[in-house]
């Protein structure tokens, strides 16, 4: 219990370290974030959870939702014109999940069993908004990728907690290298915070406005 009760405040301060940096350093994604999640929308988007597949929610994310409930894109005119930069995905992974979102591609479809093979996981990055089809998930065992594109794939996990996740996010924009935590670099374009592949970029006339921060 002590252990999970740490993670629980590891995640509660990494969070604030991480939003205070973007207030002072990418405004715009700061002012992506919406408000704490209601007590009431968390609990029951756990009891759907615990009807549907048998788990609930993890503590670490329960934590989270109840300082930051998801992001919600600013509008940023340079996109008009010059791309499509989402102020809200300042995380490596993508956008965070509001409740309700994390839990739907989790749960089974079209009266199906549950074809995610009874993987205790729990969606909660994506950067396919649209979908969504693949992201990052949290589990009791850390955190790692999932993907429904071809059949539905778990990964290992990558990171040993949503804690360790954000406070390597968190080191990496601080102390470096820019590289810690992959080929993705941060940097800053129009007051937001992208990680960009350098050798494979999504950003398109955006690119030359985006200026690394190491």
């Amino acid at each position: 219990m002590s252990e999970r009760i740490d993670e629980v405040e590891r995640v509660a301060a990494v969070w604030q370290q991480l939003t205070g940096w973007l207030k002072e350093n990418a405004p715009t994604s700061y002012a992506s974030l919406l408000p704490p999640a209601p007590e009431e929308e968390i609990h029951a988007v756990e009891a759907h959870l615990m009807q549907y597949v048998g788990y609930g929610l993890p503590a670490e994310l329960v934590a989270l939702w109840r300082l930051c409930g998801g992001v919600e894109h600013q509008y940023i005119k340079e996109n008009e014109d010059e791309g499509d930069v989402g102020s809200g995905a300042f995380l490596p992974d993508g956008v965070l999940f509001a409740p309700a979102e994390a839990i739907r591609p989790r749960l089974p479809r079209y009266g199906e069993r549950d074809y995610w093979g009874g993987a205790q996981v729990v969606p909660w990055l994506t950067r396919d908004e649209a979908g969504p089809e693949y992201g990052q998930y949290v589990s009791a065992a850390g955190v790692g990728h999932w993907s429904t594109m071809d059949g539905t794939v778990v990964s290992e996990p990558r990171y040993p907690s949503m804690a360790a996740y954000l406070e390597s996010v968190h080191r990496t924009l601080t102390v470096g290298p820019a590289d810690l935590m992959g080929s993705e670099v941060p940097g800053i374009v129009w007051g937001c915070l992208v990680w960009e592949d350098l050798e494979c970029p999504v950003l398109d006339d955006a690119l030359k406005h985006w200026a690394p921060i190491h």
